[in-house]
């Protein structure tokens, strides 16, 4: 039987100038994310609709959590398969489309992980790894674009 879990987070706004929502330029699209015991994070909208582009904006935040998602993902079956990993870096693309309306979404993602592993390793095994996370991973299997990968790996001692 599953279990459910429930996942807190607190967005307040950050972007009044003193007039509000008055006009539609003349206010900030800044924003906080809090979560119990963490620290603060500050946001803003995606540059391409004025957004300050210092600071992370929702769609950096999903692509980075559908990338951190399949790499803790990674680590754990890897460790399981006896696949000693010593690095893991990602650098995903997500390709997203707006409409005239202004609606937007994401097409599809690629996560393009370079994978540290000891020297020796079962490199088919090691890459066959990714077919089985998106069978388990929670932010992989709550999104409805496609998202695939394009590992490579490096040996080291």
């Amino acid at each position: 039987m599953a279990k459910q879990h429930d996942y807190t987070s607190l967005i307040e706004w950050t972007g009044d100038r003193g007039q509000g929502t008055r006009t539609y330029r003349g206010y900030d699209r800044t924003w906080t994310i809090a979560t119990p015991g963490k620290p603060p994070v500050a946001c803003s909208n995606d540059p391409l609709l004025g957004g300050d582009p210092t600071l992370h904006n929702p769609e950096d935040l999903l692509l980075s959590s559908l990338s951190a998602c399949h790499m803790l993902w990674y680590l754990h079956l890897a460790s399981s398969a006896g696949i000693v990993v010593r690095g893991y870096r990602d650098q995903p693309v997500g390709v997203g489309e707006s409409t005239p309306d202004g609606a937007g979404r994401f097409l599809r993602a690629t996560l393009k992980p370079h994978i540290l592993v000891q020297r020796g390793a079962d490199l088919a095994k090691a890459d066959a790894i990714h077919h089985e996370i998106h069978k388990v991973c929670f932010i992989a299997r709550s999104v409805n674009f496609p998202v695939d990968y394009a590992a490579t790996y490096e040996e080291v001692d």
